[in-house]
C-alpha cells in the first residue's frame, strides 16, 4: 500500500534566484492550465516577474512550441528557436542566452502594440551570426540566411517547448508529411523529423512505469500496459522534477492510481506492486518468456506450465516456430537499442538500394526514428512508389539484394499480396539485419504500400500508440473504421458489438489529409511521443 501523503510546504521565494531581473511574458496558445501554472510557479519563486500583457517591461518571451510561437510571431523572420527555460531548469542554473536569441524583426510580431518600443538585444549583428555558425546543430538542415534588414530590431524571445529541443522549420523548409509528386519524389524518403528530446528529468517513475508496461504486455493486460504507456509520455515532459503526486494530478493519463504510485516512488524510490511482480516466479517467468519474439501471452503461459523457467530451458522446447527459434536464438541481440545515428545511416542505405533497383521507390524509416527518439528497438520501413504499380513485386528483389549485402540476415515472416491484390496489396517482410560490419542482430520491418494508401500506412507505423489509438477511436466516433490500409465506412454493429469496416477505402493523399479529414489538429512525426 502507498505511504499515507504529508503536505509538503510550497518553496519560499528567491528574489536573487537564477531567472532574477527577467521580465517574462507567457503566450498561453496550447499550454494547459496546470502546466501554465507550474512554469509561472518556478520562474517567481526563482526570481523573475511574470506580466499579464505585453508591454516594454518585457525582457523575454516564451511558448509552449514553434507553433505558438508562429502564431505571434512572423515565423519566416526566425532564426532559431529551442527551450531555453527548460533546459535552464534541468541544469538548476540560468544557462548562456547567447544561443536561444530569435531574431525577429518588431514589426512582424502580432501581439505587440505597434506604438511599444520593445527592449531589444544589445548585441552586434555580426558577432551574433559568428555564435551561432559555431554553435553544433541538432538539427540536419541549415539555418535559413537573413539580409541585413531582416536582421534589424533583435529581441530576446525564448520558447519553453518540452517537446522538442531542436531548432524548427519554416513550413517550406522540411515537410514530414510526404506529399509525394513528380518533384519530390526523391526527397521524400530522406526527410526526416527533428530529434525528440524530453527533459526525462523523473528517470525514477518513468523507467519503474517501463517495467510495469513490459510486464503486463506480457501478462496480456493491454489495457494496464497502455496506461502506464501513457503516463510515461506525460511524465518525460515535464520541465521540473516530481517532488509530491500533487504536482501532476490535473495531468492527462495521471489518475488517482497513478497519482499513488508516483507518491510512492518519490517517497521511497520504490514501487511495492512492482517489487510485488518482480519476485512472483509466475510473472517473472512469464514476463522474460514474452519478450523473445513471436511468444505472446498464451504461450508464455503454456510454456510456464510445462515446467520452463529461464531460456535456457526453452532452447530444447520442440513446440517453439522457426521463428520463436531465431528470436531465443538472438534474445540479447534484438533487446539492444539501435542509436540515432546508426538508424540514419542504415535508412540512407536502403534508400540508396531500393533507388538501384527501382529509381523512385519512396523508403522512409518510421517508428520512433521518425518521432525523433535517440535511439529505437527496430527499424519500421515503410514504402511505396508515386506511381502506384512500381511497388507490385518490388519487396522479393530488395530483399533478395539486401541478402547479397549480408544486410539482411534471418527472416521472421515474409508475405506478398502486391500482385495479386489480395490483403489490400500490401507486401511485408520481418526479419533480422546486422549493421555494415557487424554481427549484432537487429529487428527490421519492411511495408511496401500501394501508392493510394501509403498515408495511412505511414501514420500506423509512425505512431505513437497512444495517438494511432486516438485517431481509431475518433475515426470510430465518425462512423469510420481506420487502419493501416485505409480509412473505412463502419457497417452498422448489433448491441454493443462494433461495426464491421467496409469494403473501400476514403482516398487521402497525405498524412495531413487524414488529419484534417478527422478533425485532429495537425502532428510533426517528432510531436506524436504522447
Amino acid at each position: 500500500m502507498a505511504p499515507k501523503r504529508t503536505k509538503r510546504k510550497s518553496p519560499s521565494l528567491d528574489p536573487q534566484g537564477m531567472f532574477a531581473g527577467m521580465t517574462v511574458f507567457l503566450i498561453e496558445d496550447g499550454v494547459q492550465s496546470v502546466r501554465l501554472q507550474i512554469w509561472k510557479q518556478k520562474l517567481v519563486q526563482m526570481g523573475a516577474k511574470v506580466e499579464t500583457q505585453l508591454s516594454e517591461k518585457v525582457s523575454h518571451v516564451f511558448a509552449i512550441s514553434s507553433d505558438a510561437l508562429f502564431h505571434h510571431v512572423d515565423g519566416d523572420r526566425l532564426a532559431r528557436f529551442k527551450g531555453w527555460l527548460e533546459e535552464s531548469l534541468a541544469a538548476g542554473e540560468k544557462v548562456s542566452e547567447d544561443f536561444y536569441i530569435l531574431k525577429v524583426d518588431p514589426e512582424g510580431f502580432d501581439i505587440f502594440d505597434k506604438s511599444l518600443k520593445p527592449k531589444l538585444a544589445n548585441r552586434n549583428s555580426s558577432s551574433y551570426d559568428e555564435h551561432s555558425h559555431c554553435k553544433r546543430m541538432k538539427s540536419s538542415h541549415e539555418e535559413t540566411k537573413q539580409t541585413n534588414e531582416e536582421k534589424k530590431g533583435d529581441i530576446e524571445t525564448n520558447s519553453v517547448s518540452w517537446a522538442s529541443n531542436t531548432e524548427p522549420h519554416s513550413p517550406s523548409s522540411l515537410t514530414s508529411s510526404p506529399e509525394i509528386s513528380s518533384t519530390q519524389d526523391k526527397d521524400v524518403g530522406m526527410q526526416t523529423s527533428f530529434q525528440y528530446s524530453p527533459p526525462d528529468l523523473n528517470k525514477g517513475i518513468t523507467e519503474i512505469f517501463g517495467k510495469l508496461v513490459n510486464i503486463y504486455r506480457a501478462l496480456g493486460d493491454d489495457r494496464r500496459s497502455f496506461s502506464y504507456y501513457k503516463a510515461i509520455a506525460v511524465v518525460e515532459k515535464l520541465p521540473l522534477k516530481v517532488e509530491s503526486a500533487d504536482q501532476v494530478k490535473d495531468l492527462p493519463g495521471i489518475g488517482k492510481s497513478m497519482q499513488d504510485h508516483i507518491q510512492e516512488i518519490v517517497t521511497t524510490g520504490k514501487l511495492s506492486k512492482l517489487q510485488h511482480f518482480e519476485t512472483d516466479e509466475k510473472v517473472k517467468t512469464i514476463t522474460l518468456f514474452g519478450e523473445v519474439w513471436g511468444i505472446g501471452p498464451a504461450t508464455a503461459l503454456k510454456l510456464y506450465e510445462k515446467g520452463h523457467r529461464t531460456l535456457d530451458d526453452l532452447k530444447n522446447e520442440d513446440s517453439l516456430t522457426n521463428a520463436q527459434v531465431i528470436g531465443l536464438k538472438y534474445f540479447d541481440d534484438i533487446k539492444t537499442r539501435i542509436p540515432r545515428h546508426e538508424a540514419q545511416e542504415m535508412e540512407l542505405v536502403l534508400q540508396k538500394v531500393a533507388e538501384d533497383i527501382i529509381p523512385g521507390m519512396v523508403v522512409v524509416c518510421g517508428g520512433s526514428y521518425r518521432r525523433g527518439k535517440a535511439s529505437c528497438g527496430d527499424l519500421d520501413i515503410v514504402i511505396t512508389h508515386p506511381d502506384g504499380k512500381s511497388h507490385k513485386g518490388f519487396l522479393q528483389n530488395y530483399v533478395k539484394r539486401l541478402k547479397e549485402m549480408k544486410l539482411l540476415r534471418e527472416d521472421l515472416i515474409f508475405s506478398t499480396h502486391s500482385e495479386e491484390g489480395t490483403d489490400s496489396g500490401v507486401d511485408t517482410y520481418f526479419g533480422l539485419c546486422t549493421y555494415p560490419g557487424r554481427e549484432l542482430r537487429h529487428r527490421i520491418d519492411f511495408k511496401v504500400y500501394p501508392r493510394d494508401i501509403y498515408a495511412f500506412g505511414l501514420i500506423a507505423w509512425t505512431g505513437d500508440d497512444v495517438l494511432n489509438r486516438r485517431l481509431r477511436l475518433l475515426a470510430e466516433s465518425k462512423g469510420y473504421r481506420l487502419d493501416d490500409t485505409g480509412l473505412f465506412p463502419a457497417t452498422h454493429g448489433s448491441g454493443s458489438k462494433r461495426g464491421s469496416r467496409g469494403t473501400a477505402s476514403l482516398k487521402l493523399e497525405t498524412e495531413k489529409g487524414v488529419f484534417d479529414f478527422l478533425g485532429f489538429p495537425w502532428l510533426e512525426p517528432y510531436e506524436r511521443n504522447l
